[in-house]
């Protein structure tokens, strides 16, 4: 192992230059109690955050055990205007200091909290967070191992153009690649920017934590989804092709892979490899078109003959025809349906029922915390 894997290793363990923090002190401090330590226990992160992308990113690390402190101004994130669930999806077991940033006393309460940290993530426009001192130059002076990440819309040094997530998906492309060829650009039915840039930013300050180096990191809305546009983007910087909206979402390269109607509901079909072309067709009484390549040059008529076939039988019905074969198709739910589907996903959070982390590391067995009240430790105006 080399000297600075060691060293990445020794600070994950004890928490580098810093004090040592015990893996049960720092669950009760976070309100988690587990099987065992959750991976990133004694990691301690510090969150200004607002809304979801920030919030959302120091969510998914605390439910690994590290120890995230919300830093939130006086009147509170303003996620929590919105509803008591939609912060508590964003929050749960997190501890929350309430401080004025734009006061002196504010910033000599932020310096404390970084001394003792590993890492702060902000997500507010780049000139809030330089006018707030949020970035490593600012900091380092209270702790040069400090991990400093910058979430904003365009970049640290790109300018305050608002950014949120829908309009994020407007300049990137992906609203224009969304909906029917015939009908306007459509955005997802949830904040698909918003939560890839949260995912990214939060991969971002774990490899800067591993480094063992402190120092600032950067994440952008925008290049998080130009970066998700991957084969699109590549298709056409390499091959001159100019992305287009397909009928059903449908896949510009595999034929079949979109959503059918079906004799109820429709139906999610993918076919990836002849084999399963095959076993699809056999059970759909299909014939010819045996290879990808065909299939794809003959898409029109392809899709014709399978929406045909697919109409005699309800989407329930084709799931349970279809995934026996290894055919990858499902009948397209709600969302309610989804999770009644699915009750290993839905935890208790103090009075809150959420989703569950979708990382499952063996031996380690999270239980979720409540949401904080505003303040709830240290730092309240008019309270000890």
């Amino acid at each position: 192992m080399s000297d600075s894997a060691a060293a990445a290793r020794r600070r994950l363990r004890d928490g580098g230059r810093l004090q040592s923090v015990d893996p049960g002190d720092a669950h009760q401090a976070s309100h988690k109690a587990t099987v065992n330590a959750g991976p990133l226990a004694g990691i301690r992160i510090l969150e200004v955050g607002t809304m979801l992308a920030g919030p959302y990113a120091t969510m998914m690390l605390a439910d690994l055990g590290a120890e995230v402190t919300k830093v939130e101004p006086p009147g509170g994130d303003i996620s929590r205007t919105v509803s008591d669930a939609y912060f508590a999806s964003l929050n749960r077991g997190k501890r929350s200091v309430c401080l004025d940033l734009t006061t002196e006393e504010g910033q000599v309460g932020l310096g404390n909290l970084v001394a003792e940290a590993h890492a702060l993530l902000v997500n507010l426009r780049p000139s809030t967070i330089r006018r707030l001192g949020l970035t490593y130059d600012a900091l380092r002076r209270w702790n040069e191992q400090i991990v400093c990440v910058a979430l904003t819309g365009y970049g640290l040094d790109a300018g305050d153009d608002p950014a949120f997530d829908y309009v994020i998906q407007a300049v990137t492309g992906v609203a224009a690649l969304t909906g029917d060829p015939g009908g306007p650009p459509m955005l997802p039915g949830y904040p698909t920017a918003d939560n890839s840039a949260g995912l990214t930013a939060a991969l971002g300050l774990l490899a800067k934590v591993v480094s063992g180096h402190g120092g600032q990191v950067e994440v952008s809305m925008r290049d998080v989804m130009f970066s998700q546009l991957n084969y699109r983007a590549s298709a056409h910087l390499n091959e001159g092709t100019t992305p287009r909206r397909l009928p059903f979402g449908a896949h510009p390269h595999y034929v079949p892979g979109q959503l059918f109607p079906t004799a109820e509901g429709y139906l999610a079909l993918f076919i990836t490899h002849d084999r399963f072309w095959r076993s699809f067709a056999a059970e759909a009484g299909i014939r010819g078109f045996p290879t990808m390549a065909e299939r794809a040059a003959r898409r029109e008529e392809v899709l014709a003959v399978v929406t045909e076939a697919l109409v005699t039988d309800t989407a329930a019905g084709w799931q349970a025809r279809l995934s026996p074969l290894g055919v990858a198709a499902a009948a397209v739910r709600s969302l309610p349906e989804a999770l009644a589907v699915s009750p290993e996903m839905i935890v208790p959070a103090g009075d809150f029922r959420l989703v569950a982390s979708p990382v499952r590391v063996a031996g380690y067995a999270p239980e979720y915390g409540p949401p904080p009240r505003l303040g709830e430790h240290g730092g309240v105006p008019g309270h000890p």
